[in-house]
C-alpha cells in the first residue's frame, strides 16, 4: 500500500480536456491561473478572454485544452474528487476498527481545506473554495446525463463509493450506505457555504465544525440500524 501511495498520480477522464494540462507548462498555468481568477471573480464572469489576458496568452491557445468554461469547471472538481480521495485512501489504510476509519474518513471529506505543496500549480485551498461555492454548477446543467455516461463524473462518485464501503464495513446490515455517503459529501460543501454566508441558520461556532455535525450524524443513524 505504501509503495502504491508514493506512485499516486491523479488521473481524470479525458473526455473534460481536450490536451492534458498536465502535458504542458501552458497547460499548468492555465489550470493554476483559473483557480485564482474564478475565486476572485466567481464562475458566472470567469471566461476565457479574461483568463487569457490574465495569464498573458491568446484566448484561442486556452481552447487548445478545453472547449468550454463549463469543462474547466468540471475538470477543478474532479481534480478535487480524485485528489480528496486520495486523502482518504492515505489517512485510513493503516486503521484496523470501522469505526475509527469511518470517523477519520468523514473527517477528511468534511473538514477544511488545507494547502498541500505536492501540486505547486495547485492551490487546493482555493481550489476547494470553489468546490463549495460552484461544484452544483458542474452537473446542474442539460447535459448531465450525457457527461454521466461518458464517465466525467467519475473521480466523484468514487469518494461516494469508496465512503459508502467504509459506512458498509461499520455496518453492514444499514440499508442505505450510498444515500448516506453522498449526504455527507455533498451536504458538508453546503453546510461550510452555510456556515459563511447563512450563519444564524446554523449552529456553527468557533469550536462546533460541519465535521463535528456529520460525524455525530453517521454513528447515530449507524448506531440506531445496528
Amino acid at each position: 500500500m505504501k509503495d502504491l501511495l508514493s506512485k499516486f498520480k491523479i488521473e481524470l477522464p479525458e473526455g473534460i480536456y481536450l490536451k492534458d494540462p498536465e502535458s504542458s507548462t501552458l497547460g499548468k498555468k492555465i489550470i493554476e491561473n483559473s483557480i485564482i481568477l474564478i475565486e476572485e471573480i466567481g464562475f458566472e464572469d470567469f471566461n476565457f478572454k479574461k483568463l487569457g489576458k490574465y495569464i498573458g496568452s491568446n484566448e484561442s491557445s486556452i481552447y487548445r485544452y478545453f472547449e468550454s468554461k463549463h469543462k474547466i469547471l468540471l475538470y477543478l472538481t474532479s481534480w478535487y474528487w480524485s485528489w480528496l480521495e486520495y486523502q482518504m485512501v492515505l489517512e485510513t489504510y493503516s486503521i484496523n476498527n470501522p469505526k475509527e476509519t469511518l470517523i477519520q474518513a468523514i473527517d477528511v471529506v468534511t473538514r477544511t481545506t488545507k494547502q498541500d505543496n505536492k501540486y505547486t500549480h495547485i492551490n487546493e485551498v482555493l481550489l476547494n473554495q470553489i468546490v463549495i461555492d460552484q461544484n452544483s454548477k458542474s452537473y446542474h446543467t442539460k447535459d448531465v446525463d450525457i457527461e454521466n455516461k461518458d464517465g466525467l463524473f467519475l473521480p466523484f462518485k468514487r469518494v461516494v463509493h469508496r465512503l459508502s464501503d467504509i459506512i458498509v464495513d461499520c455496518n453492514s446490515s444499514y440499508e442505505y450506505p450510498l444515500s448516506l455517503a453522498s449526504t455527507i459529501i455533498v451536504g458538508a460543501l453546503k453546510q461550510h457555504f452555510i456556515k459563511t454566508h447563512f450563519k444564524s441558520i446554523s449552529n456553527y461556532d468557533e469550536y462546533k465544525k460541519p465535521t463535528d455535525f456529520f460525524t455525530d450524524l453517521a454513528l447515530k443513524t449507524l448506531l440506531l440500524h445496528g
